[in-house]
């Protein structure tokens, strides 16, 4: 069987899912688009065969020929649209943010709930990121003893004009957050934030360097520079009793010339974490095939915009402040 995918939106991300869809993901085709502009839906839809182009999201998702829903709409849209999917009994893939604010993610939570099983998986790739998943692994073989520390970089080449001060926390640092819970298996306790002074490069916003302690007293830091110019870098050490456990580049190549030693550095986040956004289709498929379960849940979802909201209240407060995310429904326990 053939598992047949629709798509809600048709941006950057957007046509990378359908690129995949249509290239790398056994057991599923890409059926039907919708975008609010009508010319990039068609852009995507003429790309194969077969796919149709629908006048409206809700219409994609309600089509008795659509099984399952990519979301890669703004954000504004996410909580609707992955509620639409559930109530329609469909398995969503929404890109982060689950939701624009912290009652629609609750919103999400309930209507999971009340179907009774997991439908909606947010989309954070480092999950699936091999290196992300070899640290983890060796995190729970256990040779390094109990983690202490886990440090995580987070740099653009440069950020799009749009991003805030703010923004660099809530739509960047975020996938720190929710890797830091994944390899750790624990939530936050508390949150502090240190702004850097404005880079010359971009004096509308300031580098923000993050600090999170869990409840057993591990401490996370996280840097977050969105416009270090030399390319798109994603670092991550976690120090244990025992040793230490990296994140080791995703470079196989590296090259001498002109006087110089090294590996190239990434552009931007889509190439750094290509496997991770294959992958990470290609097991959404298999789980709704019958598979294991993977990925972020709704619960993860709403947990790191939780955090994210912490954090700008330390930011704002300029004060340590208190992470939490209430009880968390038996349902994803």
């Amino acid at each position: 069987m053939t598992l047949r995918v629709g798509l809600i939106g048709c941006g950057v991300m957007g046509a990378d899912h359908a690129r995949i869809l249509r290239s790398d993901t056994p057991g599923a085709r890409l059926a039907g688009v919708y975008d609010a502009d009508g010319a990039r839906a068609g852009a995507i839809a003429g790309e194969a065969k077969g796919v149709r182009i629908f006048d409206a999201a809700r219409e994609l998702i309600v089509d008795p020929e659509i099984e399952a829903v990519v979301i890669a709409s703004p954000d504004q849209t996410h909580a609707e649209l992955v509620i639409a999917c559930i109530e329609a009994g469909k398995p969503a893939l929404c890109e982060k943010p689950l939701a624009a604010t912290l009652a629609e993610c609750r919103a999400v939570m309930s209507a999971e709930v009340k179907a009774g099983r997991r439908l909606a998986q947010v989309g954070f790739m480092r999950r699936f990121d091999p290196g992300y998943r070899a640290m983890k692994k060796a995190a729970l073989a256990g040779e390094a003893g109990r983690p202490l520390f886990l440090h995580c970089v987070h740099r653009n080449a440069v950020a799009p004009d749009y991003i805030t001060s703010d923004l660099v926390i809530a739509n960047s640092a975020v996938h720190e957050f929710d890797i830091a819970r994944f390899l750790l298996g624990e939530e936050f306790a508390a949150v502090s934030v240190y702004s850097a002074r404005a880079s010359r490069h971009a004096e509308a916003r300031r580098p923000q360097f993050v600090v999170l302690e869990t409840a057993s007293g591990v401490i996370v830091t996280v840097e977050a520079y969105l416009d270090a110019h030399y390319g798109y870098d994603v670092q991550a050490e976690l120090v244990c009793e025992n040793g230490a456990i990296f994140l080791s580049p995703n470079r196989p190549l590296a090259s001498r010339f002109q006087g110089r030693d090294g590996t190239d550095v990434e552009r931007d986040w889509r190439a750094r974490f290509a496997d991770a956004y294959r992958i990470q289709l290609k097991e959404w498929v298999a789980s709704i095939a019958g598979g294991p379960t993977v990925g972020a849940s709704a619960w993860d979802g709403y947990a790191a915009s939780a955090i994210a909201a912490a954090a700008l209240e330390a930011l704002a407060r300029g004060a340590r402040t208190a992470v939490d995310l209430g009880a968390k429904p038996a349902f994803y326990s």
